[in-house]
């Protein structure tokens, strides 16, 4: 009898939870989300490279980078508050 639980499947339902837990926490604006997108690339590589889908497999450090500098950025970034512009109205 076959395993039921292979590391595909495993992959395959981590791809699945976290990729749309990340996506929807971002379109949520919560920085939360790029967290948890990157826990989402491990299984991404492991996928891509078991099934040698080399494009993907690259594609991957580039996604890599993307939700790292996500959490870069709203986690380690200090931000500077600009001053309010004025409005002015021409009439």
């Amino acid at each position: 009898m076959e395993d039921i639980i292979t590391i595909e499947v495993v992959a395959q339902f981590g791809i699945s939870a976290l990729g749309i837990l990340a996506i929807v926490l971002v379109a949520k604006e919560n920085r939360w989300g790029f967290v948890v997108g990157l826990m989402s690339q491990p299984f991404w590589l492991i996928t891509s490279y078991n099934n040698e889908q080399w494009g993907v497999f690259v594609l991957c450090f580039f996604y890599l980078g993307s939700w790292s500098y996500g959490i870069y950025n709203n986690f380690y970034k200090t931000t500077k508050i600009k001053p309010a512009r004025e409005l002015v109205l021409f009439i």
